[in-house]
């Protein structure tokens, strides 16, 4: 499913123009991202956490020069981890 028909679905639903469907998907996307920027978790029951994790620095090989080892460094990254009911839902 892609953000347009995330759209669609929303304003048929609700009962919404599409236009008053984008701007509530896109107010949730940008308040989630925002919240993530800050290293806070969103814990949406039922659905899912969205969180940062921190992937440790770590050895690699440059792909041009396989004989070269290089550094890769730490990095946040975002996360999800499904809740229970989505879990049921998907199985």
């Amino acid at each position: 499913m892609t953000k347009t028909e995330l759209v669609s679905a929303v304003a048929k639903s609700a009962g919404i123009t599409k236009k008053q469907a984008a701007e509530a998907v896109n107010t949730i996307f940008e308040t989630i991202g925002e919240a993530l920027a800050k290293g806070d978790k969103v814990q949406l029951v039922g659905f899912g956490t969205f969180e940062v994790r921190t992937r440790a620095a770590r050895t690699g090989r440059n792909p041009q020069d396989p004989s070269k080892v290089i550094e890769i460094p730490s990095k946040k990254v975002p996360a999800f981890r499904p809740g229970k009911a989505l879990k049921d839902k998907v199985q």
